[in-house]
């Protein structure tokens, strides 16, 4: 089996990974940064999301596992305590998979040239720079509303815990196939209104975001940030590509949410 591993780039994840590449590589593993089978993360979930659009060409091919050096990750499953563990799973064990949906988001040139597409393990988020973002919403191909406001924040299931929970989205399990629609700061008076609550779409369920004038947006497809100029339409909608993780153990879900926003008696 081919592995590569990303660090955070301190020196607790370098020297983690350092450990990790040695052990696998005794155990007759391949360290490969080109075509991986696993790809590793050492440090955070932002180290995992660099790790999946590091890799994001080659994901029917490529599972990912990570090791958090910081805080209890969603992605992040192990700790550097369990490391001798991880790596007598990962040289010994066939590894599971489990799958994830992803939002493709396709940003389309009033110019009709070519289009972007990209894949968002986490969520895209739409402000501008220039006041207020002004966007007609289409859902399945009809007008559903005209959003003004400070932006929206489209996410997955997965990434439904990160900015979008800071908006008051709704968690997500992740085995659903949706995307969700979150409102930054909307305008709401006796002249415009929007629905006012997230929004969750299905699979066959396709959203449009149509500029109504000429300012530039800041894109940001997880921690990518990008300025457009000029654009005529942005669609939303699941990916036909999933994310694979690699699972040596069960780690629910609901435990996750659990563990990193919820405390009380019980986990004491």
């Amino acid at each position: 089996m081919k592995f590569s591993i990303l660090s955070k780039g301190d020196k607790k994840s370098n020297e983690i990974r350092t450990k990790i590449k040695n052990y696998l590589t005794e155990f007759k593993l391949e360290y490969d940064e080109e075509e991986p089978d696993l790809a590793i993360s050492v440090g955070g979930d932002g180290t995992l999301l660099e790790a999946f659009h590091t890799y994001v060409h080659r994901l029917d091919k490529t599972a990912f596992i990570g090791v958090h050096t910081g805080h209890l990750g969603f992605y992040a499953d192990w700790t550097p305590d369990e490391l001798e563990k991880l790596i007598i799973e990962i040289a010994r064990t066939p590894f599971q998979v489990v799958e994830y949906p992803l939002l493709e988001v396709t940003i389309r040139p009033n110019s009709g040239g070519t289009e972007d597409r990209h894949l968002a393990l986490n969520e895209c988020a739409i402000k501008t720079s220039e006041g207020s973002v002004v966007l007609d919403i289409e859902i399945k191909g009809d007008h559903f509303e005209t959003f003004r406001g400070d932006g929206l924040c489209i996410s997955t299931p997965s990434g439904s815990t990160a900015y979008n929970k800071a908006l008051g989205g709704a968690i997500l399990h992740p085995s659903l196939e949706a995307i969700q629609i979150t409102e930054m700061a909307s305008i709401n008076n006796r002249v415009f209104r929007t629905i006012g609550s997230p929004l969750i779409l299905p699979g066959h369920h396709t959203c449009l975001l149509k500029p109504k004038n000429d300012k530039s947006f800041l894109i940001t497809i997880d921690h990518i940030t990008k300025t457009y100029k000029d654009v005529k339409s942005i669609q939303c909608r699941v990916a036909k590509e999933r994310v694979r993780f690699a699972r040596f153990r069960p780690f629910p879900f609901w435990s996750r949410v659990h563990d990193s926003f919820v405390a009380d008696e019980h986990s004491m």
